[in-house]
């Protein structure tokens, strides 16, 4: 068990030390001290996280003639609040030690009544509303309460009817989005696994009743398949369906797309059948007609729900703990390497220069500039070839073109496979084309 602990750590630590050197996330604050559990994205990470959300937003809405997309605002009235039950059900149980006075989240404890830091009594559980509270407008008291929405699902609901209307969208149809959510969780950690501020890729997908348990299969499987599809290896991935007890009162059923993390098996994405109980409340708080109704069958009815929700930034996590893996070669040397899909690797295409004089960085520059067209470029021409390849691995940049003295005798280049190190000579001409059917078929080894 310690031994377990013990390569937990240290791949953990592995992964924070590569996300700060090389530009992936920093701690949010830092010069000030850092702010618990906070982060910032960086050159690197940014691109990476922005690929995951557009490969989401592709998947679940752009290919698809049954979803559409919406941008909802992340101040929303507190009556919405109120009718979803989040003022008074969104709560985590919260504990003292009565020692070292650390906090914990009480469902989350083996022993409910002793500290897992000291074996300290804990004191009874109170609960804790996890949602920000801020004041809008000049005057700080009850009639300028509003909340940081806590996820952005309700932002969908209210809007059913606005959405389906002009889109003139009819079951089974989705509404999808991706935005930031706001949660005063108790015990935040893992580094951006679990954060106060995160943000989310949800989709709620509408149908007629009696027709829920199909979708919700089809659901489940469809968001399974995403991950693999994007280069999640199949033995850290899998399906884990919530027990009666852990359904939340809403739900008719709900599965965990789980992934195999350095501290064990958590969720990545929840898929819920909803039932009609979203719009159904709205409609019951705000006295507006939520129904849909069929101009063919003649039926009226509130729509059930199938929500596959997926944090952006657990999915980000999820990739980047999977491509990393470190490579021992013939002669005992090793090296670093993200093995991203390409199409959520942060850059595609390295532009490298053999050396720095005779005209090559000037070649360099105009390949560069004609592949930034079509793809994220970096150009670098510091230190040894070597040394540029092993930074663009940590990176997972998954092609290197080199340009060197032949390239100015028969315009080819050396293009370089980051899985496989190969290098192949290509023509200038073709390096788009080339690049573009390499993605289209990729399939990690």
């Amino acid at each position: 068990m310690a031994k377990e602990k013990e390569n937990e750590n240290n791949l953990m630590d592995k992964i924070v030390s590569l996300a700060k050197r090389r530009g992936f996330v920093f701690q949010s604050s830092e010069v000030y001290g850092g702010l618990n559990s906070c982060w910032d994205y960086g050159p690197i990470g940014v691109e990476l996280k922005r690929n995951v959300k557009n490969a989401w937003w592709e998947a679940m809405v752009h290919r698809r003639n049954d979803i559409v997309g919406v941008d909802c605002a992340i101040l929303m009235s507190p009556k919405v609040w109120e009718a979803s039950g989040h003022l008074k059900n969104f709560t985590d149980p919260l504990v003292d030690c009565k020692e070292c006075k650390k906090r914990w989240r009480q469902d989350k404890l083996t022993d409910p009544k002793h500290c897992p830091e000291c074996n300290g009594e804990l004191t009874e559980a109170r609960n804790f509303n996890l949602m920000f509270k801020t004041f809008m407008g000049p005057v700080e008291d009850s009639s300028a309460v509003v909340y940081m929405r806590p996820e952005t699902a309700q932002g969908i609901f209210v809007n059913f009817k606005n959405v389906q209307t002009s889109s003139r969208m009819k079951p089974p149809f989705g509404i999808a989005q991706v935005g930031k959510s706001f949660r005063n969780e108790i015990t935040p950690g893992n580094f951006t696994f679990r954060t106060r501020e995160f943000e989310q890729m949800e989709m709620e997908f509408f149908v007629k009743p009696g027709e829920d348990e199909q979708w919700y299969k089809y659901w489940v499987e469809e968001r399974r398949k995403w991950y693999s599809q994007f280069g999640i290896k199949e033995e850290n991935i899998r399906i884990r369906e919530h027990a009666k007890n852990e359904l939340a009162h809403y739900a008719k059923g709900c599965a965990d797309v789980e992934y195999l993390y350095p501290w064990g098996w958590d969720e990545l994405e929840g898929i819920a059948n909803r039932t009609d109980f979203d719009l159904k409340t709205h409609q019951e708080h705000s006295g507006k007609d939520l129904s849909y109704f069929d101009d063919q069958t003649k039926e009226k009815y509130l729509p059930y729900v199938i929500e596959p929700a997926a944090g952006a930034d657990r999915a980000t996590l999820a990739f980047l703990l999977d491509a990393y893996d470190e490579e021992v070669k013939e002669n005992g040397e090793s090296r670093v390497v993200l093995h991203f899909h390409p199409k959520i690797a942060p850059i595609k295409v390295a532009i490298l220069p053999l050396v720095k004089k005779d005209g090559l960085p000037d070649i360099a520059e105009k390949i560069e500039s004609e592949l930034r067209e079509f793809y994220t470029t970096f150009y670098d021409e510091s230190g040894s070839i070597g040394k540029r390849y092993a930074r663009q691995d940590e990176i997972g940049t998954p092609f290197g073109v080199t340009i060197d003295y032949q390239t100015k005798d028969d315009d080819t280049v050396t293009l370089r496979f980051r899985d496989s190190m190969e290098q192949r000579r290509v023509s200038i001409k073709d390096l788009v084309s080339i690049i573009r059917e390499e993605i289209k078929n990729y399939k990690r080894k």
